[in-house]
């Protein structure tokens, strides 16, 4: 049997200030996250389902209630490179215990767990990991409450999970698909408190029958105009406030013929800190810092499906 340390990196307890600042920093995907939000409590707590029916839907046997029990505790996040799907999938678990008042345990999965290619290592692997989700999830649980909620989250799934319809696709591979698809039919009516969710930028690569278990599938775009500026004003607020110094930077970061507009990513973690770096140490922040970054700091390529 796999030890924790084997298959899964630490785990981390939700909120946290270093995650919740990530989560915060996803500005202008406020209907995503309030959709996350409810797809999760009601997976994660069917308690609130069936409060929910109490009070709307009084003596009522609604058959849509068995749909939602037969549901797979399972989202794909799918978008480009820089998107925010990883940052998304790896806080969100913060909001998530501020509604439901408990905490969240942010598991999140070693690809190593695909083995060295020996037979049957992979299967093995993977069935120890669900089996220790299982196991975690019936703690977390009795017949009246949930006492907190796990969230699994597999980043670049498409290693893991990638359709068995590839004829490239080596034997161990095919079975690890099958022991990863029969680990998500486990907690399909199951009723614990886990929440899986796999990660991509190569969504067609996916097992089709992995994409039919999924309870909701998110799509992540690069920021439009409107969010690149929340974005920037977010960042830079207490620097700058002029609107005509954010109306260049959103210009100068939009597409712009075969270039692509700058991703969140982009924006966060390489033009904001390029400036500062700039202007550090002899002056202050200023628009000469910035305005003639983004056509140095070229964004992140565009992802297709053909891209490796």
């Amino acid at each position: 049997m796999s030890s924790q340390d084997d298959l899964f990196y630490p785990v981390i307890e939700l909120p946290e200030p270093t995650r919740r600042a990530r989560y915060d920093r996803l500005v202008g995907l406020d209907a995503m996250k309030a959709r996350l939000r409810k797809e999760a409590i009601l997976l994660a707590d069917p308690h609130r389902l069936r409060a929910w029916a109490r009070d709307h839907h009084p003596g009522a046997a609604l058959a849509a209630f068995d749909l939602f029990a037969d549901r797979a505790p399972l989202f794909v996040f799918a978008g480009d490179v820089g998107s925010g799907k990883s940052a998304l999938a790896e806080s969100f678990g913060c909001d998530l215990a501020d509604h439901l008042n408990l905490p969240v345990y942010l598991y999140r999965l070693k690809l190593a767990t695909r083995g060295s290619g020996l037979v049957g290592e992979m299967t093995a692997l993977i069935g120890n990991a669900f089996a220790h989700l299982h196991e975690q999830g019936r703690r977390s649980r009795d017949a009246r409450r949930v006492n907190c909620v796990l969230i699994l989250v597999v980043d670049e799934a498409g290693a893991l999970v990638q359709s068995r319809e590839a004829q490239q696709m080596h034997h161990e591979d095919r079975v690890g698909v099958d022991a990863f698809l029969a680990g998500v039919d486990s907690f399909a009516g199951a009723n614990l408190p886990v929440l899986i969710v796999l990660c991509t930028n190569r969504v067609g690569a996916l097992d089709p029958a992995l994409m039919r278990r999924t309870a909701a599938t998110f799509t992540f775009t690069r920021p439009g105009d409107q969010q690149r500026r929340a974005v920037l004003a977010h960042a830079l607020q207490g620097i700058t406030s002029r609107p005509d110094t954010l109306d260049k930077l959103v210009q100068l970061t939009s597409p712009n013929g075969d270039r692509p507009g700058y991703t969140f990513s982009d924006l966060t973690q390489r033009l904001i800190p390029a400036a500062i770096v700039q202007a550090f140490p002899d002056e202050p922040f200023a628009t000469n810092n910035y305005s003639p970054l983004p056509t140095e700091l070229s964004p992140i390529p565009a992802f297709t499906e053909g891209s490796r």
